[in-house]
């Protein structure tokens, strides 16, 4: 008998480890809840109350594939070796199935269930899925992990454009004979979790077929104008799939199939649309083999250690503004209120108020990092601590530290008419299309503002965080 043993790669379609195990024998599933260590990890409420809706569609699926669904509790993932031995036991298990993942903690998971099963003749095969190219497979001459995008993207296009293998899905798995052991009951909720607004669920359905149509949405109506719509929150010319991507409903090799339909059948292709999300897929691929090449970023460490030591501000007042959309800078506010509303913000936002947190309110780009965890519901850790690492020039970025976005011609460039803030900011709606970027300096007289003053004057902070990076460079 086989157990399949789901984390973030909640589908039935195309799922590596899954094929396996039930390819070669009767197959268990099981789903672990260790809420605690979710807590530890700040994920999101929105997140895992995604994981359970996301649950109870995966029973039925399996229910009909006569795979029974176990669920099984504990705190942390110290507890899950010894869980998953008292599985085995009791359901006379030979092998353990289950897909990479790459963090620490997770890693350390892994290798301590492999070991103990071992002890027991117990086989614990840990599949590659999550990624295009598996972890250690993309290095430089030297045999080292790439620090630069670019040069990463590079060989990635190469493979790409060689080797077909890549985008090769597995079939939908047959049904099997009838196993008596009755799928268990799937929670609606999490102690230590809050309530999420119907709004959210409603916004982000569960399903594979949700993530499919999505997907086949964004290829058929918008990855042709994807390289010249993408970086116009109030325009929707984005995919939106990250949720089901890090949840893992979708695939990353689904994806890569689905960008071919508007190619000539290669990838890279000769569509500048294709490519420039195709770029896109590949940044959440370099940021994760960072993740596992340079383990200190898991730790709360800058990938530049030589950047540990940068002086930043203590500044709860600032932070508190920040965090729910009352800095005084309507694009920041308006971004930072579609995050607290949705569990989701537009890729171009994040950097916009990422850059806006670490330079110009110079504070410690961990803080911001954590916040953003705790309320996407896309949280990715490699991709979140990479993001705000590239915003906060601690990272993987080549361009120098005093590269600042200034958010007033941000918002000027990507949301010229403002209707991206009239959203979420409905008490600057009336303001013209010239004055909803900076309000106070165009306010009429005796004009009175339900909204508050810039809590940082741009030029001054600017010159702050270059001051701050230069101390430690010297």
């Amino acid at each position: 008998m086989n157990l399949y043993w789901f984390r973030t790669d909640l589908r039935i379609t195309d799922n590596t480890a899954l094929h396996y195990a039930t390819q070669n024998g009767q197959t268990v599933a099981l789903f672990i809840i260790t809420a605690k260590q979710w807590l530890r990890h700040d994920d999101a409420a929105c997140k895992i109350d995604f994981w359970l809706r996301q649950l109870q569609q995966l029973r039925q699926q399996l229910d009909a594939l006569n795979i029974p669904l176990l669920i099984r509790y504990c705190d942390v993932w110290e507890e899950i070796p010894h869980l998953i031995l008292e599985c085995c036991k009791n359901y006379a298990i030979d092998r353990v199935y289950c897909n990479q993942e790459y963090a620490i903690n997770e890693l350390k998971r892994d290798q301590d269930t492999q070991q103990l099963l071992q002890q027991h003749q117990i086989e614990f095969l840990n599949h590659h899925d999550r990624l295009i190219f598996p972890v250690g497979s993309i290095k430089n001459k030297s045999t080292e992990y790439y620090k630069v995008f670019s040069a990463f993207k590079q060989v990635c296009y190469e493979r790409l454009y060689h080797q077909e293998h890549y985008f090769q899905t597995y079939p939908y798995p047959q049904k099997q004979t009838y196993i008596n052991i009755k799928s268990d009951v799937t929670p609606n909720s999490i102690v230590g979790f809050g309530t999420v607004s119907p709004q959210i669920q409603q916004q982000w359905q569960v399903g594979e077929e949700q993530a499919w149509l999505r997907l086949d949405q964004f290829i058929d109506e918008r990855i042709n104008q994807y390289q010249s719509n993408r970086d116009y929150p109030a325009i929707d010319g984005t995919s939106q799939i990250s949720t089901y991507l890090n949840a893992g409903l979708l695939s990353i090799r689904q994806c890569l199939q689905a960008a071919r339909i508007n190619t000539d059948g290669m990838l890279p292709s000769h569509n500048i649309g294709v490519n420039t999300w195709l770029d896109e897929l590949l940044w959440r691929e370099f940021y994760t083999h960072i993740l596992y090449g340079f383990p200190h970023v898991s730790r709360n460490q800058p990938f530049k250690a030589e950047l540990k030591n940068i002086q930043w501000r203590d500044a709860t007042e600032d932070l508190h503004a920040w965090q729910h959309g009352l800095t005084g800078f309507p694009i920041i506010d308006a971004a930072m209120r579609q995050l607290l509303a949705t569990g989701w913000m537009h890729n171009r936002l994040r950097m916009i108020v990422a850059m806006f947190f670490s330079k110009n309110l110079l504070m410690d780009w961990r803080l911001g990092e954590q916040w953003f965890m705790q309320h996407l519901i896309d949280g990715d850790l490699a991709a979140n601590n990479g993001g705000w690492q590239w915003c906060a020039s601690t990272g993987t970025d080549s361009v120098p530290y005093f590269r600042i976005f200034n958010p007033i011609t941000q918002s000027q460039k990507f949301d010229p008419e403002g209707q991206f803030i009239r959203i979420w900011l409905p008490e600057l709606a009336h303001l013209d299309n010239k004055a909803i970027h900076e309000p106070y300096k165009y306010l009429k007289h005796n004009e009175i503002l339900d909204y508050p003053q810039p809590i940082v004057d741009l030029k001054q902070s600017r010159s702050r965080a270059i001051a701050a990076f230069q101390a430690i460079k010297v």
